[in-house]
């Protein structure tokens, strides 16, 4: 029986892999919380990883609080660098394989159209600078690795926009939300399905993929159809990002084309809407 270790067990993604796990017993799942697979610490992160002795690894686990990261640069990098290298290295010495997460924030925002794979990566925030300092670690350490980027994540487990837009829409009578960026946001449970298609797949091409649900929207209008399907009454409007400075810039448009994961691995990825809709089944 193969072992899948995954990282960041409490995560939002973590979290949907756990619901999922029962569905594929024939693997013996390892959920590691930051206390048994502690990215921020590398020496006791090596013991771990020789204790697990994993087969598969799915490092969801990373250092996400991308404002934060502007004054915590050093953290953000070990964990989003430093750590990625070391689990690359132990997966490449032990033919474990491994699928990686990456973002979105790898790009500058100024494309106009989809970006895919082979897209110029130019982060302009210190949480993408970690995470593509990551994805060249990974690859190079181990380039038979999976690294799948993806965008705006939310679950019912963890905090994300949606829950904080749940909240705000039953607290306040209005609210306001950025409408000049642009993307598509994943549904966490579409996500780990994607990871498990991989592994339970006939074939293993390493190297980077896009996932995230189909839809060009903004922050705004995501927020719209969260008003939709929570039934909610508070006015929603729209306003430029000038209008709500943040520590760490965000790319204004950072829209991911899933053409090679739906070719490669022949996946149906869902409309933004449909998943969002389950979410509040």
């Amino acid at each position: 029986m193969k072992k899948i270790l995954v990282t960041g067990a409490t995560g939002q993604l973590g979290s949907e892999l756990s619901v999922l796990a029962p569905s594929y017993s024939h693997y013996e799942w390892v959920f590691a919380d930051r206390t048994q697979a502690t990215l921020d610490n590398l020496e006791l992160l090596q013991s771990q990883l020789d204790k697990i002795n994993p087969d598969i690894i799915f490092n969801c686990g990373a250092y996400t609080a991308v404002d934060r990261a502007e004054s915590e640069k050093d953290l953000a990098f070990k964990v989003n660098h430093l750590a990625v290298e070391l689990i690359a290295k132990y997966s490449a010495e032990n033919n474990a394989k491994l699928i990686h997460i990456s973002t979105d924030y790898v790009f500058d925002g100024s494309s106009s159209i989809a970006l895919n794979e082979e897209a110029e990566t130019n982060p302009i925030n210190i949480y993408g600078e970690s995470k593509l300092a990551g994805e060249i670690a990974c690859l190079k350490e181990n380039p038979e690795s999976i690294i799948i980027r993806t965008s705006w994540v939310y679950s019912k487990y963890g905090s994300n926009f949606v829950k904080t837009m749940q909240r705000l829409m039953q607290e306040r009578d209005e609210i306001n939300v950025v409408n000049d960026q642009i993307g598509s946001p994943t549904y966490a449970a579409d996500l780990a399905q994607a990871m498990i298609d991989i592994i339970e797949s006939s074939k293993w091409i390493p190297g980077i993929y896009n996932y995230s649900n189909e839809g060009e929207i903004s922050w705004y209008e995501f927020a719209l159809s969260i008003k939709e399907f929570g039934n909610y009454n508070c006015k929603v409007g729209g306003i430029p990002s000038s209008s709500y400075p943040t520590p760490a810039k965000r790319p204004s448009f950072s829209l991911l084309s899933k053409e090679k994961i739906e070719t490669v691995y022949n996946m149906n990825i869902p409309n933004y809407k449909g998943s969002l809709k389950k979410m509040f089944v």
